[in-house]
């Protein structure tokens, strides 16, 4: 039998998928690519904006339109967060959402054998229900890995659907994800993300931390760079700093969670901090490193109900005055079942594109102002994808993307370089 995946959305869901597809392959399936003939395809869905939905319910027509004997299921974030939505589209022959991954092959079966002619489980999240553990040996990239250590949110920003679909936080036990560590070192891994829905959260419903994991995780023999997903910048308090900054796998690079650089917004977004307080928090944060340069990444959101241009154009000159290595710029998405959906002042689509095109050109001149500061530096370069021979792509600790002679090298492998030119998407580098 054959299964394919489709996966929509942020990292949590392509590990997601590929602990769905080891746990097929244990049963006799073969994985195949999403344009491949197959038995079973299995869309995983986001849910964060309405065209993610859009998008799930358009795939699974293709398929069953071009694969009217497959078997089609669609689990994730959206069955999750709107089931009676879900469970009424035709084409899904299984229904699942982002709980009890591992019942999805029993589903399946249950359909392939004639047992049912359509199953439909969505189960909703509980208060004090545990971390599902999935297995996961193999990625995507095969030169870094992704470790979801924890799932669910406690908070509710007006503008997010996400703690309907993950439910509350829970934190992968430390020994798990320790294990796992150490099978992903034996097996060459070098550098590994840490990922999660609410990261900060790690640890706060079983009393333990973000911090202590990453200083254990530090421990493990093989594992050179340790990488933080998103952040929110007020769970970082002065201690959790200053412990993260103590640890020298960790990667100077953080991408704080921002949404607005207009306090006004922040507010309305239901956001628990003022632009001042992010500028603060960020300013320790770089501080921490002393002489180590630290960069910062983040997500804008342009065009929230009642953003004025005033609004924006305070926002615009905040994001500028952070000095972010790269800033990943949304116009709102009107997203029904949250909090903003029916907010006053909505701003029309054409604003929020133009404001959106706006931010983007200007925070593009100033990542490549960024990367070009960064000329003449040493920095150690992780080597992913190989283009020739000799050339390699990569990242540094900061997260700056290079392309990098180094004549004698492997990927995987770390390697020390001089940093030279951008090019407007990397930087170009020679392997010391």
């Amino acid at each position: 039998m054959r299964v394919s995946f489709y996966t929509l959305g942020c990292k949590v869901n392509q590990n997601e998928t590929g602990a769905l597809a080891r746990l097929f392959e244990a049963s006799g399936y073969t994985v195949v690519e999403p344009h491949e003939e197959a038995d079973v395809y299995v869309v995983n869905s986001c849910t964060v904006t309405n065209f993610g939905d859009q998008k799930s319910r358009k795939w699974l027509r293709r398929q069953k339109r071009e694969h009217p004997q497959a078997v089609t299921v669609l689990t994730g974030c959206y069955p999750q967060a709107f089931p009676q939505e879900a469970a009424a589209i035709p084409e899904a022959d299984v229904v699942t959402g982002s709980g009890n991954r591992r019942a999805i092959l029993q589903d399946v079966e249950k359909v392939l054998n004639g047992e049912c002619a359509r199953v439909v489980d969505i189960r909703p999240h509980e208060k004090g229900e545990a971390f599902e553990e999935l297995p996961l040996d193999k990625f995507a990239e095969h030169t870094r890995a992704f470790v979801k250590v924890e799932d669910g949110c406690n908070r509710r920003c007006a503008y997010c659907v996400i703690p309907r679909a993950r439910g509350p936080v829970r934190s992968r036990s430390e020994a798990s994800i320790l294990q796992e560590l150490h099978r992903l070192s034996e097996a060459g891994y070098r550098e590994v993300v840490l990922t999660a829905i609410s990261l900060p959260s790690y640890g706060s419903d079983t009393g333990t931390n973000l911090a202590e994991l990453v200083e254990h995780a530090a421990a493990v023999p093989g594992i050179a760079r340790i990488r933080l997903g998103s952040l929110d910048p007020d769970m970082l308090d002065d201690e959790t700093i200053r412990r993260l900054a103590a640890v020298p796998a960790l990667c100077p690079q953080f991408h704080l969670s921002l949404q607005s650089g207009c306090s006004k917004t922040l507010r309305a977004m239901r956001r628990p901090y003022t632009a001042e307080q992010y500028a603060a928090i960020a300013g320790r944060l770089r501080a921490a490193f002393g002489q180590t340069p630290v960069s910062l990444t983040t997500d804008v959101i342009v065009g929230f109900p009642g953003e004025t241009e005033q609004d924006f154009e305070e926002s615009l000159r905040f994001v500028l005055s952070m000095r972010f290595l790269k800033v990943h710029v949304f116009p709102y998405s009107r997203r029904s079942g949250t909090a903003a959906y029916d907010f006053p002042d909505q701003v029309p689509e054409h604003e929020k594109e133009a404001r959106s095109r706006r931010m983007s050109e200007a925070v593009e001149r100033m990542r490549a102002e960024e990367a070009r500061a960064m000329r003449g530096r040493r920095a150690d370069v992780l080597l992913e994808t190989q283009l020739s021979a000799t050339l390699f792509t990569g990242y540094t600790p900061q997260y700056l993307p290079v392309v990098v002679q180094a004549p004698g090298h492997a990927t995987g492998e770390i390697v020390p370089a001089v940093l030279g030119e951008w090019d407007a998407q990397r930087c170009h580098a020679r392997a010391l």
